[in-house]
């Protein structure tokens, strides 16, 4: 979401602001946001977000680290320091297995990390959202749809969500 100017409309309950966001939506609006205190069932749907890419970030970057741990163990082991230690085979992938397999968690942790941190855009420490009068009830009792589309103001934004009762449509930042 741009960090310009944001409308926001407030509502009472989860299935109001449902049907903004679809209404929204289906304008063709970008830029659009929910605020609200609990999980919706259906909110990301109504809102238009895409698929989220984190697992596929995570199974790259634990695979990437698993082979590389993987191939660095063999490196060491084989090419350069062959130690021939009671008989064994130089290449004793089983003992590779366990560091292999941590190096894969702890690779796919971290990338998940990166990526959720990413694809939010945290830490953001100001949103023009947050200096709206009574946007502190996000996190008590109220639902808030925030609308971050230059082509959008506050006339045509009403005209959109007639008949759907928004307590307040105000511009922010």
């Amino acid at each position: 979401m741009s960090e310009g100017r944001v409308l926001l409309a407030e509502f009472r309950d989860p299935e109001t602001l449902l049907d903004a966001a679809r209404r929204a939506r289906d304008a063709g609006w970008q830029g659009l946001d929910a605020h609200v205190p609990f999980a919706i069932e259906g909110l990301t749907e109504a809102l238009g977000l895409g698929p989220t890419r984190i697992r596929l970030a995570m199974l790259i970057g634990g695979v990437l680290s698993g082979a590389f741990v993987y191939w660095l163990q063999w490196y060491s082991a084989v090419l350069d320091y062959p130690v021939n230690s009671g008989g064994r085979p130089l290449n004793s992938w089983p003992v590779f297995l366990i560091p292999t397999f941590e190096a894969t968690v702890l690779g796919a942790t971290l990338t998940g990390i990166v990526a959720f941190l990413i694809s939010t855009g945290l830490p953001r420490l100001h949103h023009p959202a947050f200096a709206a009068q009574g946007f502190d009830r996000a996190s008590q009792d109220r639902f808030f749809l925030a609308v971050a589309d230059p082509e959008v103001d506050a006339v045509r934004l009403a005209a959109a969500l007639d008949g759907l009762g928004p307590l307040s449509i105000r511009e922010v930042g």
